[in-house]
């Protein structure tokens, strides 16, 4: 069985994964692929918090109701809204066919940098204990 600490820290590398992946992409590929990246980023990062105040999750991939959960065991994370939001439309509007704007990479850097407020966020508290 995984103890709390473990699958944290699994989560956090999974984020990681993904962060080399989105600035990869960044460089030289499709933007809506590193929109999608961001927003696995923040989600990644927000679980990862959730198990260290070993507080159930719902399978969601929805930023808004995960930092919710979070939030009545850790102070600021209201500061994390809009990024959340923003990063919040990408999980589906990067997947399937639609009736959405092309993604440009100008918004894949913008999506990327909240994604890494999010990380910021979360390590510091994180670090703190």
């Amino acid at each position: 069985m995984n103890v709390p600490e473990r699958v944290e820290d699994e989560w956090i590398r999974k984020a990681e994964e993904d962060e080399l992946s989105a600035k990869a992409v960044l460089k030289e590929g499709a933007p809506s692929t590193g929109c999608f990246l961001a927003q696995q980023i923040a989600e990644k990062y927000l679980k990862a918090l959730l198990i260290r105040h070993r507080l159930e999750f719902p399978k969601t991939h929805d930023l808004i109701a995960l930092a919710s959960l979070v939030e009545p065991r850790v102070q600021g994370v209201r500061v994390l809204q809009d990024d959340l939001k923003t990063l919040g439309r990408y999980y589906v509007e990067t997947r399937y066919p639609g009736d959405y704007s092309p993604f440009t990479r100008e918004e894949c850097q913008h999506a990327l940098e909240a994604a890494l407020r999010v990380k910021d966020f979360v390590m510091k508290r994180l670090s703190s204990g």
